[in-house]
């Protein structure tokens, strides 16, 4: 394993305001992630994997402690600095595939590309050649109406790994979302090596934690 560090959190604390109280949701939580390794975050429904995966991914603004990504520190970013430096490094992918209805496999894929005011040539053939290792080759000019739940997952992963990031969150991902063949797909299309983390509600013998193949655990208060 490379000893990179692609995403650091020390003493995060997290809390929101309910009912005129203070909820707390993370309470001095620490995780370190390097290049090439998955973990899953394990707890229960409202344990707070999501504000978690949102807090390190830089969506979400945290109370106390501290978050780097990439090494570089993101509490005291401006929100377009920020913005910059979570799409330059971070992919996420959550429960539902959030397509485009409106336009094709290969579009949506190449989208991220065109943002980034790649030349739409070279965002078509990465994206063409990511959809093709996932099996989609057929496929690349449908719409998602046209798709499977599966090919839809697999559509979303391609448009977030098309970006080559240097991590990728997955809100509670499902056996649709086949990362083991994206680490070798992602390898093979000149990517980095990328540190994966998901939210998983259990453990061993759940889709949740077999698709990152081998995971190390991090457990969030609330587990039963």
């Amino acid at each position: 394993m490379n000893n990179s560090v692609v995403l650091k959190a020390v003493g995060l604390q997290k809390s929101y305001k309910e009912g005129g109280r203070l909820l707390h949701v993370l309470k001095d939580v620490n995780l370190e992630v390097h290049e090439g390794e998955s973990v899953a975050i394990v707890g229960t429904s409202g344990s707070g994997k999501t504000t978690l995966l949102q807090c390190i991914g830089g969506l979400d603004r945290f109370d106390k402690g501290l978050i780097e990504i990439g090494g570089e520190s993101i509490a005291e970013l401006s929100e377009q600095r920020l913005t910059e430096l979570r799409n330059r490094k971070l992919g996420f992918v959550y429960q539902f595939h959030h397509l485009l209805p409106e336009f094709t496999a290969m579009e949506n894929v190449a989208m991220p590309l065109k943002i980034r005011r790649e030349k739409a040539s070279v965002a078509q053939k990465r994206a063409e050649s990511l959809l093709k290792a996932m099996g989609l080759a057929d496929r690349v000019d449908h719409l998602p109406s046209q798709l499977s739940g599966g090919e839809r997952q697999r559509v979303a992963l391609a448009s977030r790994l098309v970006l080559r990031p240097r991590a990728l969150l997955l809100d509670e991902p499902t056996s649709n979302v086949d990362v083991r063949s994206a680490r070798a797909i992602a390898k093979n299309n000149n990517s980095p090596t990328i540190g994966w983390i998901a939210g998983a509600r259990q453990y061993i013998g759940t889709d949740d934690q077999s698709i990152l193949h081998r995971p190390r655990f991090h457990v969030l208060i609330g587990y039963a």
